[in-house]
């Protein structure tokens, strides 16, 4: 697809698209440009870039494509310091999580012949740096493409068919609807997390009552493990976004404060129950993004390898799981686990293997 491609910081996101292109045969060279020669050299070792150098005209010569791969709040800075290194119909993207000021920026600098798409891969970890680069990160993940009206289409198209080829399922937006989006079910969590955890750890007697924290207190709050600088400056690229989902927010605990001064069990139900259909509902796609996932829950057993063993009867029929959730899970006994399809037939198909094999299933 691309002779090469340069990345400018080539840490978790950076590496794991490098990782991805090079697995996957979709760029014939990638170059890693950085500050720090000892993570670079660590990305070519881990084979993320076949080639690396802190010298960014060196390492954006000849390059078709230069994705910008660093923190938010330097991806404005890294753009303007670039541009005089790029030759004409070079084609410039990000993967910041905050789309509205990069590409209003790009509007204003990217100078013509040089073509920009904003672009936010919806993938993660709470591990940071080129040692939490995964191949894999993107696989069935969203990838929202921010163009504009002055986008040019045949670069928006490359760039489309280059985040498809590692595995995800492309939608574009408007950049404030993005921002507006991600503020709600990425940044908005985040924050509630780190509340929630700095809450518990405050109060009297939280030794004690976090050695009893069991998996609804470390699922909700595992992504407050993320890394504090990366966040603060999410927080601070889409303060407005946040604060009015903030605002939102506050209406519902008081809701919710109000039922419990009142004792109010029918009022808390219903808050209970809204709250239920709505995470119920959310492997629904909406329609006009993504298709529709087609689910089955199973029973399973809780040892090592039992995950392993669904999917291998799985991939010998050539049936893809486009989703997987752990749902419940007792220790030493096992648990229930969500898996989703994109098709009804691949659902149904499924549903006879894993049973066939004394697996039981449920359709949904």
């Amino acid at each position: 697809m691309f002779n090469q491609v340069s990345i400018i910081g080539v840490g978790l996101i950076g590496g794991s698209i490098g990782l991805g292109l090079r697995a996957r045969g979709l760029a014939r060279t990638v170059t890693g440009v950085g500050r720090d020669p000892s993570r670079l050299q660590e990305a070519r070792a881990r084979g993320a870039v076949d080639h690396f150098t802190t010298d960014p005209q060196a390492g954006l010569a000849g390059a078709e494509l230069v994705v910008i791969a660093v923190p938010v709040a330097s991806i404005i800075p890294v753009l303007r310091s670039v541009l005089p290194h790029l030759r004409p119909e070079t084609i410039v993207t990000d993967v910041g999580s905050c789309k509205a000021a990069v590409v209003d920026a790009a509007v204003e600098i990217i100078p013509a012949g040089v073509h920009f798409v904003g672009g936010h891969p919806m993938a993660g970890s709470e591990q940071a740096g080129i040692g939490g680069a995964d191949r894999y990160l993107f696989e069935g993940a969203y990838y929202v493409l921010t163009p504009t009206p002055r986008t040019d289409r045949r670069a928006l198209e490359r760039v489309r068919l280059m985040a498809e080829g590692l595995g995800c399922r492309v939608i574009e937006m408007v950049p404030g609807e993005h921002d507006r989006a991600v503020a709600a079910v990425s940044h908005l969590p985040h924050l509630l997390a780190c509340t929630l955890v700095n809450t518990v750890a405050g109060m009297e007697g939280s030794e004690r009552a976090l050695a009893l924290a069991a998996g609804g207190y470390r699922d909700t709050t595992r992504v407050a493990a993320g890394s504090p600088p990366m966040w603060r400056d999410i927080f601070l690229a889409n303060r407005g976004m946040l604060k009015a989902l903030l605002h939102r927010f506050r209406a519902e605990l008081n809701a919710i404060e109000g039922a419990l001064d009142e004792g109010g069990a029918e009022k808390i139900t219903a808050w209970l129950q809204k709250a239920r259909e709505s995470r119920e509902g959310l492997p629904t796609r909406v329609k006009g993004y993504l298709k529709d996932l087609h689910e089955i829950t199973i029973t399973i057993s809780d040892r090592p390898g039992t995950i392993a063993t669904v999917a291998s009867i799985l991939g010998r029929h050539e049936i893809n799981i486009s989703d997987l959730e752990i749902l419940r899970v007792r220790e030493g006994e096992g648990g229930t686990v969500r898996l989703a399809f994109g098709a009804a037939p691949d659902r149904d198909r499924a549903a006879e293997l894993l049973a066939g094999e004394g697996i039981p299933v449920t359709r949904r």
